[in-house]
């Protein structure tokens, strides 16, 4: 089995959503070793002099316990069409560094930078991002998602997204669609008109 993974948004020195990843962490500690002893993920990163300043990206690689923490830049990617693909058996509802099955989803976007995977007929996510459509005053976010990202929990708990089914026929009642994840702020989320999903 691969290593299950957190990444974690680390800007100017401070770990942003820490919570939250602990809850996520907690819950797949207690679904593959519910007799594991508890990873405490505050107590578990420390963070150089040298990345205390600027945006980086916390990788937790993890099994029973810890096998290695990586702290490297985060460079955004720039998002501005998407791809519809299909699968019907894709399962990722926990975090693992083997990512094999999405890898080769998004190897079917063709000239699209990125992907809407659709699973029975319903929205899930893309390739590492939950997604978020815009009607005009809201942004709505599938409630069937592949994996509950901890940016999505965090907009969805203090009321700045709202959760609704999304089926793929419903993708053109939207004006546009956004993508989030621990690393992609709301505020600074890339969004993608409808005209450009293919």
């Amino acid at each position: 089995m691969s290593p299950l993974l957190e990444s974690l948004k680390l800007k100017d020195g401070i770990i942003e959503n820490l919570n939250y990843h602990q809850d996520r962490l907690n819950r797949s500690m207690e679904e593959l070793f519910p007799d594991a002893q508890k990873i405490d993920l505050a107590k578990e990163i420390s963070i150089p002099e040298n990345r205390k300043s600027g945006i980086f990206k916390i990788r937790v690689l993890y099994g029973q316990t810890i096998e290695e923490i990586e702290i490297e830049p985060y460079v955004f990617r720039s998002i501005q069409s998407l791809k519809v693909v299909h699968h019907e058996s894709i399962d990722y509802h926990l975090k693992y560094t083997d990512r094999q099955i999405l890898q080769e989803l998004f190897t079917k976007r063709g000239d699209c930078d990125d992907i809407i995977i659709v699973k029975s007929g319903l929205v899930t996510d893309s390739f590492a991002a939950n997604l978020l459509f815009f009607d005009g005053v809201k942004w709505l976010t599938p409630k069937t998602p592949l994996l509950i990202g901890t940016k999505r929990q965090f907009l969805i708990d203090n009321g700045i997204i709202l959760e609704k089914e999304i089926r793929e026929e419903d993708i053109r009642n939207y004006q546009k669609v956004g993508m989030i994840n621990a690393m992609i702020d709301f505020e600074e989320m890339p969004e993608v008109p409808v005209e450009k999903v293919f």
